[in-house]
C-alpha cells in the first residue's frame, strides 16, 4: 500500500536524521569474500588485496624531451657532434654513444648507454650530421630514471580503495589485466499495493504504475551491486511474508517499498517484527518518516514508504550509505552547501525537511535555489526537475525568500 504519514509537530519518539543514520552505519559492515575481475569491469570496485609493482616504473633511463642524447663532458659551443643514430619510443637505439657523438631521441624513447644527458632539440642546429650546440646542460638533465615513478615491490594500491580510472590505467600500465575486488553485495528488492500496476496494463480506477521497482534498479545500478528484482507483491499478509522469507534466504540487503507504517494493512512493518528483529520505523524527516530497519534473517532490511520522492528521499539518506559501506567503501558525511533562496518556503517545526530544489551559480560566483514548486512526496516530476535538496532544520519554520539556506547536490547522494 502506497501511503505516507502526515504532518506532525515535533514527535518524541522519533529519530533524528543523524541518530537514524548512525544506527544504519553501526549495524552495516563490508560482506565478505572476492572475486577476480577484468581490469575493463573493475571501474568502481573496492580493492581486496594489496597490489605492489612487479617491475621498475619507469623500467629504463628515457627522455624527457624530443632532443639529442650525448655525453656531458662533450659538450662545446665550438665544436660539433655527430649524429650517428636515432632513439625513437619502442625503437631504441641498440649501440653506446661514444666521444664525439650524439643520437636523435624522441620522449620516452630509450636513452642508449654511453649517453647522461639529453639536450631538447630548440637548444641545438643541425647542419647534415653535425649537431651545433647553443648552450650546455648539466649532466642528466632531461632524463628519467628507472623507478622515479615506483620500485620494484612499491606498495602501489591498498585494500579498500574505490578503483577510478586512473587506478585501472595505473595497473595497465603494470602489465595487470585482472585484480582481486571485493564481493557486491546482493539486494533483493519489491514494491507492494493491490493498486500498482505494471507498464502496459491497463489502469483501472485508483490504480497506479508500479514506478518505485524502476527508481530502485536504478539506484541500486548507479551504486554498484547484485540486485535481484522480486516484482510487485500483493497486499495480503501470506504474500508479503513469503516474499520476505524468500529474500533474506538470497540476499545481504532487502528493500521494500510501501507498507512501512503501523496500518492493519501495512503487513511489511509487521512481518518485519515478526520474522525478524526491528530496529526503528520513525525518522523525524519529511519525506519519509516511516522507514522500517532491521533485519530479517541474516540480511539487513530497509522497509521504504510508498511515495516516490520519499523512496528517493529516503534511499538516498540511509540505504545508499548502508550499500557503500557492505560494498568496503568509506563512508562519509553529504556535502552541505549555501546558497539564497530565490523563493519563500514553506515549513513546519518538527522534522527536518528535504524539499526539491534547482541550483544556480550567480554572476559574481554565489550560489541561489529556486524551488521546483509542489513539495508533495507524491510530485515525482519535481525529482526529475530538481537537483539538489533544500536541507531545512527540525526546528525551522517558513523560510523567507532571500534568506541563506544549506543545499544538498544530487550528485553526492544517487
Amino acid at each position: 500500500m502506497q501511503t505516507d504519514t502526515c504532518d506532525t509537530d515535533f514527535d518524541a519518539l522519533a529519530l533524528t536524521e543523524e541518530q537514524a543514520r548512525e544506527r544504519v552505519l553501526t549495524a552495516s559492515t563490508p560482506v565478505a569474500g572476492s572475486e577476480r575481475c577484468l581490469l575493463t569491469a573493475a571501474l568502481g570496485r573496492v580493492l581486496a588485496a594489496p597490489i605492489a609493482a612487479p617491475f621498475d616504473v619507469p623500467p629504463h633511463r628515457n627522455s624527457a624531451m624530443d632532443g639529442y642524447a650525448l655525453r656531458a663532458s662533450d659538450q662545446s659551443p665550438d665544436t660539433p657532434l655527430r649524429i650517428v643514430g636515432r632513439s625513437f619510443a619502442g625503437h631504441p637505439f641498440d649501440a653506446p654513444v661514444r666521444a664525439g657523438e650524439c643520437v636523435q631521441i624522441m620522449t620516452g624513447a630509450v636513452v642508449p648507454a654511453g649517453a647522461d644527458t639529453v639536450v631538447q632539440q630548440e637548444l641545438t642546429t643541425v647542419d647534415g650530421n653535425a649537431l651545433h650546440l647553443q648552450r650546455t646542460l648539466k649532466q642528466g638533465a632531461n632524463i628519467r630514471h628507472p623507478g622515479e615513478d615506483l620500485r620494484r615491490g612499491q606498495s602501489v594500491l591498498e585494500p579498500g580503495r574505490l578503483l577510478t580510472a586512473a587506478d585501472l590505467g595505473l595497473l595497465a600500465s603494470l602489465g595487470l589485466g585482472e585484480v582481486d575486488v571485493l564481493r557486491l553485495p546482493r539486494v533483493a528488492f519489491f514494491s507492494t499495493g493491490d493498486e500498482l500496476r505494471g507498464i502496459g496494463e491497463t489502469l483501472g480506477e485508483g490504480d497506479i504504475y508500479d514506478s518505485n521497482r524502476y527508481i530502485l534498479h536504478a539506484l541500486l545500478q548507479r551504486i554498484g551491486v547484485d540486485s535481484v528484482d522480486l516484482g510487485r507483491i500483493p497486499d495480503r499478509r501470506d504474500a508479503v511474508y513469503a516474499a520476505l522469507d524468500d529474500a533474506s534466504a538470497q540476499a545481504d540487503v532487502i528493500i521494500t517499498t510501501g507498507g512501512a507504517s503501523v496500518g492493519a494493512a501495512d503487513y511489511v512493518a509487521h512481518a518485519l517484527r515478526d520474522l525478524g528483529e526491528a530496529e526503528f520505523w520513525k525518522i523525524a524527516i519529511k519525506p519519509g518518516r516511516p522507514l522500517n530497519f532491521g533485519r530479517i534473517g541474516a540480511a539487513l532490511f530497509f522497509g521504504l514508504p510508498g511515495n516516490p520522492v520519499s523512496v528517493m528521499a529516503t534511499f538516498a539518506l540511509f540505504a545508499a550509505p548502508c550499500l557503500r559501506r557492505l560494498r568496503g567503501e568509506s563512508v562519509r558525511p553529504y556535502r552541505r552547501l549555501h546558497a539564497t533562496t530565490r523563493d519563500a518556503l514553506k515549513k513546519t517545526p518538527g522534522r527536518t525537511d528535504f524539499q526539491r530544489g534547482i541550483l544556480h551559480t550567480e554572476p559574481d560566483g554565489s550560489l541561489s535555489v529556486s524551488s521546483t514548486g509542489l513539495q508533495g512526496s507524491h510530485v515525482l516530476s519535481s525529482m526529475s526537475q530538481a537537483d539538489c535538496f533544500i536541507r531545512l532544520p527540525r526546528e525551522a519554520g517558513p523560510v523567507a525568500a532571500g534568506s541563506t539556506v544549506d543545499v544538498v547536490p544530487f550528485a553526492d547522494l544517487f
